[in-house]
């Protein structure tokens, strides 16, 4: 049985909820996870080994909008020395054959420098958070991002195309079900057209809750509406079954009709998977969240016509694509890790 360390980004609940469907494809391989906050608390409800030792910053957003992106950059980079000390640590007391992370890159510094050999999971290669005086110090941390990439054995991204040099892509990676849709709206008690608000891992998407219940109740059919309010929304609503922090999204997701959420890269591509028709409004100025969403036809601005498309996704017909992104980015790790 061979050891390694995953690092999971803490920095929403679609890096670990990836991270897991790799995991659940290993073969003979002990994981460790090291990540924080709800994605801590979704392995421990798993019952997976982690340490739950990183706080991340919080995307200050108001009326959907990213605000202070700056002031975010700078808590990240205080954030980023701290997971290096903390990564040191954990290393240095468990001395494993290999780091896997998944955009965490304070750990694959640590590992780097310790010459343990790592392995990258993202979708990101760059990122664009900031303009003006303040984009001279993201393109500097790019630039050191570029590096660290550069230093890893194999880069696994979870998107269609090309591999080249290290990077491998391997489609979506997508956790899997033992159930039928049939037995997940049975063991969900979804007896009526369902659709599902999903904000994700902080309360960057209450003004998605407020904005989809306002437009579902002007919709005239008998709609069941499921919030997936996440572990950082106490706020409460009416005439909703609210069912908070979840590990299981991707099940809820498959037994719904239709998919209200953020646009995250893991969710957009449990929906896809699944074929559940969805919409996904990104966060305004988050660079990520908007790729994500464009990819799919949607932009911010589509928040204020949620009515309509409400209507035409609950006529949507369900287009059910099978992926083996899990499957693909095991063998790679596993492969890797045999030759070492």
């Amino acid at each position: 049985m061979v050891f390694v360390n995953f690092f999971s980004s803490p920095i929403g609940l679609g890096h670990v909820t990836r991270d897991i469907a790799i995991k659940n494809n290993f073969h003979d391989i002990t994981t460790n996870f090291v990540t924080g906050s709800g994605a801590a608390k979704i392995l421990k409800k798993l019952e997976i080994q982690v340490n739950d030792a990183y706080s991340p910053p919080s995307f200050i957003v108001e009326n959907g909008t990213l605000k202070s992106s700056t002031k975010w950059l700078w808590k990240y980079y205080q954030y980023y020395k701290d997971c290096k000390k903390i990564s040191q640590k954990i290393l240095q007391k468990d001395n494993p054959k290999a780091v896997i992370s998944d955009e965490d890159f304070a750990s694959l510094t640590a590992a780097q420098e310790m010459k343990i050999p790592t392995i990258l999971i993202t979708d990101i290669l760059e990122t664009h958070f900031t303009k003006g005086l303040a984009s001279f110090i993201e393109k500097k941390m790019n630039r050191s991002m570029l590096e660290i990439i550069k230093k890893c054995e194999v880069v696994i991204l979870p998107e269609i195309g090309d591999s080249e040099n290290n990077i491998q892509r391997v489609g979506p990676i997508v956790r899997q079900t033992d159930y039928t849709r049939e037995k997940l709206r049975e063991k969900f008690s979804f007896g009526k057209k369902t659709i599902v608000i999903s904000i994700g891992g902080t309360d960057a998407g209450l003004f998605l809750i407020d904005k989809a219940l306002d437009a579902i109740s002007k919709i005239n059919q008998d709609l069941e509406v499921i919030l997936v309010s996440g572990p950082s929304v106490h706020k409460k609503y009416d005439n909703v079954k609210n069912l908070g922090f979840v590990e299981n999204l991707h099940e809820i997701i498959y037994a719904a009709d239709v998919l209200i959420s953020l646009a995250g890269k893991s969710t957009i591509d449990e929906a896809s998977a699944y074929g559940t028709p969805a919409i996904f409004i990104p966060i305004k100025g988050h660079f990520e969240q908007e790729d994500n969403a464009k990819e799919q036809g949607f932009v911010f601005e589509d928040i204020e016509r949620l009515e309509k498309l409400i209507m035409s996704k609950l006529e949507e017909k369900r287009n059910q694509i099978n992926t083996e992104g899990a499957k693909k980015a095991a063998k790679i790790i596993q492969s890797l890790i045999d030759n070492y």
